[in-house]
């Protein structure tokens, strides 16, 4: 990382960017290019690891590149807006990026893991049981291997002037 002083290190700040975010961008091999994909997603920690849940479709792009390679990118962040500066304009953002091997995931874990997405997603009165047993559904867990996290202002800091 280059501006180090923006890293986020702290394991906690590092899941309440991720808390906030709506979206995972999922990065696959795509022969030769990347393909990144956005979803909707719900997570927890397990013996101190993070494992990221999402659904979709059985068949597709996703599905046939997550066949042939298991290695993905995660990719979120919050955009706070624009801040002035001495020089110019910045964003005020927080933004997370994490590797690790997804994997489909079938029977309870697959229903707890929509049960992670539908909370985090603030989605009630759906049951994830009935969205599971559908068949039409591919439940997937991400076991994070690394994650790392970059913010431009502490969190603590209130810049004053937002476009």
């Amino acid at each position: 990382m280059r501006k180090f002083q923006r890293e986020i290190t702290d394991r906690n700040e590092l899941l309440s960017v991720l808390d906030a975010c709506q979206t995972i961008r999922l990065g696959l091999y795509d022969n030769g290019y990347p393909y990144v994909i956005p979803l909707s997603f719900g997570y927890e920690q397990v013996n101190g690891k993070i494992i990221i849940y999402f659904h979709s479709a059985k068949e597709g792009k996703k599905i046939d590149l997550l066949a042939r390679d298991k290695r993905v990118c995660v990719e979120a962040d919050i955009l706070n807006g624009y801040v002035r500066t001495d020089h110019g304009v910045t964003a005020d953002y927080a933004s997370i990026i994490a590797f690790g091997h997804a994997e489909t995931v079938s029977g309870d874990e697959a229903i707890h893991g929509i049960e992670l997405l539908l909370n985090h997603c603030r989605i009630t009165g759906y049951s994830a049981r009935d969205c599971v047993k559908t068949d039409l559904v591919a439940v997937y867990k991400i076991t994070v291997k690394e994650m790392t996290g970059k913010r431009r202002f502490p969190p603590q800091t209130n810049p004053e002037v937002r476009s």
